[in-house]
This record gives C-alpha cells, structure tokens and sequence, in this order.
C-alpha cells in the first residue's frame, strides 16, 4: 500500500486544490511522509495551518486514498 503522501504526490502538477495541497506537502520537509495513519496526518494537517493544506481538502484526498 502507498503512503497517503505517495498518493498526494500523484496530483502534482495540476492546478486544482488537490495540486496546491500535494505542492504543500511536498515543501514542507516535517510531513509525515511515512504515514498511512489517518490521526497522525489529520492531526498534522489541522496543525499546519497551510493556506493550501487545508483539512477541508485533506478530508477530500483522504476519500480517496481509502
């Protein structure tokens, strides 16, 4: 299985929130890349308090990734 954060990475290089969100994980060098916790990342997200990695769009992703 794919780290939540291999499966964000796929949607670099588009231009919709899914993109701004990978973008900003991918910059921010504390993400939990290993992670497939959904607590530990939640947590981490809502914490970031990122423009572009919001909870809003990490709820979306997270539907998808499970």
């Amino acid at each position: 299985m794919k780290t939540f954060y291999q499966f964000v990475m796929t949607f670099r290089g588009r231009d919709d929130s899914f993109a701004y969100f990978a973008e900003a994980a991918f910059e921010d060098q504390s993400f939990p890349k290993q992670s497939i916790d959904f607590n530990e990342l939640s947590e981490y997200v809502e914490m970031c308090q990122d423009e572009y990695m919001t909870t809003a769009v990490f709820d979306a992703l997270w539907a998808l990734y499970v």
